[in-house]
């Protein structure tokens, strides 16, 4: 598993909390009794949920230390849980569970999504947002730099994302559980200030495999840093009054069991 950095995850907190709070409006509105956050990160969604749902037992779940030493700190009623989702195995069949931006991590969806959606109670709420970030350009850049210097025979193995399968296809693996699925995507176009906004905003996430596999050798470390922001820089050069956009696409899926 990478390590996650809650600091620089949490420099961005506008830009990433708009795709989970999209996806929040758009559960349906009933009552719940056990909810469950997967990959919940520093907790800020699980706590909400627990605000929307004051008679719900919610947990929290991610496998990050770092992120649930974040999420403790909260004042909200919430059961942190240090765990991945690949192993969730919840005790009692969740009302609603939620996760945002953490199943692109993990492998066969096909497998995945309708096992999820299988542990719901009856009428219980899958709600997935997902980055479609294979597809990014930012993405295509990190791939072809990683695999074009002297860094590559260390970061080969760095844990990578996998192409988002089509939509159609998750469609077909929730409706064998599910009786109601709703998908669809959005592209965000954000408005990044400062100086490589994109490589920062990477570190947070999608850079941390990369970082994790060349952290033993720094002189390596910063020159794959240099060719990544080089890159970068000119795929998304800042505009004349310094704002860099970045579009980002989402995934979206709700479905009732």
């Amino acid at each position: 598993m990478p390590s996650w950095d809650p600091d620089i995850y949490e420099r961005y907190k506008a830009y990433r909390d708009r795709p989970a709070l999209d996806l929040m409006v758009q559960i349906p509105d009933r009552r719940f009794g056990e909810i469950w956050d997967l990959g919940c990160g520093t907790g800020e969604h699980a706590a909400l949920l627990a605000l929307r749902h004051p008679g719900a037992r919610v947990h929290g779940l991610d496998s990050s230390p770092d992120m649930l030493r974040q999420a403790r700190g909260r004042q909200a009623e919430v059961d942190w849980v240090l765990a991945g989702v690949e192993d969730f195995t919840p005790a009692v069949p969740p009302d609603l569970i939620f996760t945002n931006a953490a199943l692109q991590w993990l492998p066969d969806h096909a497998a995945l999504f309708p096992r999820l959606a299988a542990l719901l109670a009856p009428g219980g709420v899958f709600a997935c947002q997902m980055p479609m970030a294979y597809e990014t350009e930012h993405h295509r850049i990190l791939r072809e730099t990683a695999e074009a210097g002297p860094w590559a025979p260390l970061t080969r193995d760095a844990r990578r994302i996998n192409p988002t399968p089509p939509l159609a296809d998750y469609h077909d693996w929730l409706t064998g559980v599910c009786g109601q699925v709703d998908l669809w995507t959005t592209t965000y176009l954000h408005a990044l200030e400062g100086d490589d906004p994109v490589v920062d905003w990477m570190r947070g996430t999608a850079l941390r495999p990369y970082l994790d596999a060349l952290a033993g050798d720094e002189a390596l470390l910063e020159a794959f840093l240099d060719a990544f922001r080089a890159r970068i820089a000119a795929a998304f050069p800042p505009r004349a009054d310094g704002v860099t956009l970045f579009p980002f696409p989402r995934l979206f899926m709700v479905a009732v069991r």
